[in-house]
């Protein structure tokens, strides 16, 4: 295995996808390589939480 350059999908920076993290994919079972960069992925998670607690207020 090598380390992989991706495009990521929503900003279109290249990242890096690592060997460790590839393997990290192949242990967890994961079948799709990421595809979004890190920033991007953790932007979704944090725009997720919050329109999920904005719900439980309602």
């Amino acid at each position: 295995m090598e380390d992989k350059n991706i495009k990521c999908k929503d900003c279109g920076a290249e990242f890096v996808f690592t060997t460790r993290e590839q393997e990290f994919y192949n242990e967890k079972g994961f079948n799709n390589e990421p595809q979004r960069c890190k920033p991007c992925r953790d932007a979704r998670k944090f725009s997720r939480r919050n329109t999920r607690s904005n719900d439980s207020r309602r």
